[in-house]
């Protein structure tokens, strides 16, 4: 087992990365501007090994594990149950949601989540995100066997999203690009080869103001990382660091008329039917609001990866 929990921080007006455990932070030597940079020029076999100095985490600034030059893919509708959630027929869905977020969202894990004024829907959704280990510049084949030559690692990533712009307006990538919706960290798991049995097995919880609204586990997911990596493969180039989020669970804020209304709205006028859409989600109290503080983690059963807590208070456009 070479599981190694790895974390980037801001020291003394500098910007470095370091192996965490028991919190306490082992620097790495080098200078890594990117993602990709630190994942390609360390092995987790190296890090698992590193001695030195430590730091308290509590006397650091964490940064977001993921640099704003990699490419933030995510999935979409990929829990049997948040489907059902989501007005879909989990055994008629016949396909891998994909779209993307904006990178300039990316923020360390205790940032402000700021609302903005335009936003009436604010939504939470817990995700397992995979970090890309190599390049891929064509098709492959990705399999449970050589998965691991493809995923360096797995953090938490919130995927907030302004329901009133994503669902009406069919803007998937702008509803939940505003700045601040996209919180990754705080640690950065690398995986060895013998560890990726452990993407089928981690726990992922959500509270908001204390009060657990999502939890499940990975080992629900509708599209695996194996397979949605050779699907991507065949449409895009990935570099290693970039980021795909891996979809939430059920108990979003999100309310979604069942497939037998959803055939009766598409027969109203579209003014109709997306009025009647959002007066439904006005009284979803579920909704983030001004003060509200939002809790992630996601761990294994045996503790040996443990994602660390993502904490984020929402606060209004100023």
């Amino acid at each position: 087992m070479s599981v190694v929990h790895v974390v980037r921080f801001e020291f003394e007006n500098g910007i470095h990365w370091g192996v965490i455990r028991r919190g306490r932070i082992t620097p790495v030597p080098g200078t890594f501007a990117t993602t990709g940079d630190f994942i390609s020029n360390n092995s987790v076999e190296a890090l698992a090994q590193l001695k030195g100095q430590e730091l308290d985490e509590n006397k650091v600034k964490l940064l977001s594990p993921l640099t704003r030059n990699q490419q933030f893919v995510c999935q979409g509708a990929n829990y049997r149950q948040h489907m059902i959630e989501s007005g879909m027929d989990p055994d008629a869905k016949k396909y891998n949601m994909i779209f993307t977020k904006a990178t300039s969202c990316l923020v360390p894990v205790d940032s402000l989540l700021i609302k903005p004024k335009s936003v009436r829907f604010l939504d939470y959704e817990i995700e397992l995100g995979l970090v890309m280990k190599r390049a891929i510049t064509g098709a492959v084949s990705v399999t449970e066997a050589n998965l691991h030559a493809f995923i360096a690692g797995v953090v938490i990533v919130n995927d907030y999203s302004a329901r009133d712009i994503q669902i009406p307006q069919m803007q998937f990538y702008k509803g939940k690009s505003f700045r601040t919706f996209g919180p990754v960290g705080p640690y950065l798991c690398l995986l060895g080869p013998e560890d990726m049995h452990y993407l089928k097995a981690l726990n992922l919880r959500l509270t908001v103001n204390d009060e657990v609204r999502q939890s499940d586990s990975t080992a629900n997911l509708v599209y695996g990382p194996a397979e949605t990596l050779t699907e991507l493969s065949g449409v895009q180039d990935l570099a290693p660091g970039d980021l795909i989020a891996t979809g939430t669970p059920a108990g979003c804020a999100l309310s979604i008329p069942s497939p037998a209304k959803q055939r009766i709205a598409a027969l109203m006028p579209e003014a109709t039917k997306w009025k009647l859409f959002l007066k439904a989600q006005e009284g979803r109290t579920q909704y983030l609001k001004h003060g509200d503080v939002v809790e992630a983690r996601i761990r294994s059963a045996d503790g040996v990866i443990d994602l660390g807590v993502q904490r984020n208070r929402v606060v209004g456009e100023a």
